[in-house]
């Protein structure tokens, strides 16, 4: 339908070539949509690709295949006067506060830096009126516009580079594990405030992290990733209550709770085997090096993505 979705992604693919004959599958043949106002939350372990999605999705890197779809239009490839216009509407929270902050500039001048590259604002005085709104928005004060990013806290930091993305007004933002580098207090504060900046903004979230509680938390729908494909997609109390694929399965049992007896009666085994390669990868499932249910089939033939439930997908042989 078209308008239902903001954001269509369609068998996105990104690959690295690492010489001598080495391709690493970081991204292989990804989709999924989201719906406007939604947060879809993307989870998988380190390495899986989930960063390479959002990077890119936002075109830091250059997909190798697949389609990008920013309501309705193809925007895969589209002239640089253009991409610029969308990078005004898709931006990122990136994970690194420490690395992602330019230690020359002050906190001011890197907030306010997209409105004065997107000539956004009159003049340079209601441009500086806008920084101090937006900083005051993410909870810092106008005093701290004119000091550098090391005189702040791991938290003041990414309240910053917030505010460097909500600068130029997008509607869609990549939060790529914008709170695993904060203290737990603090990513507590960081989470309900991107959830009142998406009702106040309207804004659109893909949220990656690897924190299962914090994705249920913050989510509407969630994608499970593994080396560099989707594996299982749905909404977040069906994914969380019925997981079916083994992966995901595996990723919730390892969640600790503090009850002994509980977990004694987890349902799931923990996963064992060897993770396979990313690099030249074969026809087959990637997870079936761990898989309790792997058959033959399993080992030489991609899954397709299946219907399990109501918008609950899954990719596996054997359901």
């Amino acid at each position: 339908m078209a308008g239902e979705y903001l954001l269509q992604v369609e068998g996105l693919k990104k690959y690295f070539n690492l010489g001598k004959g080495r391709i690493l599958h970081a991204v292989d043949d990804v989709s999924f949509a989201v719906r406007p106002g939604e947060t879809l939350g993307l989870v998988g372990e380190s390495g899986c690709g989930k960063t390479t999605v959002g990077r890119t999705l936002l075109k830091l890197y250059k997909p190798d295949g697949g389609r990008i779809i920013y309501r309705d239009e193809d925007v895969t490839h589209v002239p640089a006067r253009r991409q610029r216009e969308l990078c005004c509407k898709m931006q990122m929270i990136y994970q690194d506060p420490y690395a992602s902050l330019n230690p020359f500039m002050t906190i001011g001048e890197i907030v306010s830096e997209g409105l004065e590259i997107n000539k956004i604002g009159k003049d340079r005085a209601e441009r500086q009126m806008m920084t101090y709104d937006l900083l005051e928005m993410v909870g810092l004060t106008k005093e701290h516009a004119n000091r550098f990013p090391h005189e702040f806290s791991g938290g003041q930091r990414q309240r910053a580079g917030i505010a460097r993305a909500l600068a130029v007004n997008p509607e869609f933002v990549v939060c790529d594990e914008a709170i695993s580098a904060l203290d737990v207090s603090v990513q507590a504060q960081i989470i309900n405030m991107l959830l009142d900046l998406r009702e106040k903004m309207n804004l659109t979230y893909l949220f990656i992290a690897h924190d299962l509680s914090v994705v249920r938390y913050i989510s509407q729908r969630v994608a499970v990733m593994y080396l560099g494909k989707i594996v299982e997609i749905g909404s977040a109390a069906e994914v969380y209550a019925h997981p079916a694929h083994p992966y995901t399965q595996g990723l919730l049992n390892a969640v600790p709770v503090a009850d002994p007896e509980f977990e004694k009666s987890k349902q799931y085994k923990a996963m064992t085997g060897e993770v396979s390669s990313p690099i030249n990868c074969k026809p087959g499932c990637r997870f079936a090096s761990r898989c309790p249910r792997a058959t033959e089939k399993c080992r030489t033939e991609d899954p397709l993505m299946k219907q399990v439930g109501p918008d609950h997908f899954v990719a596996c042989h054997h359901l």
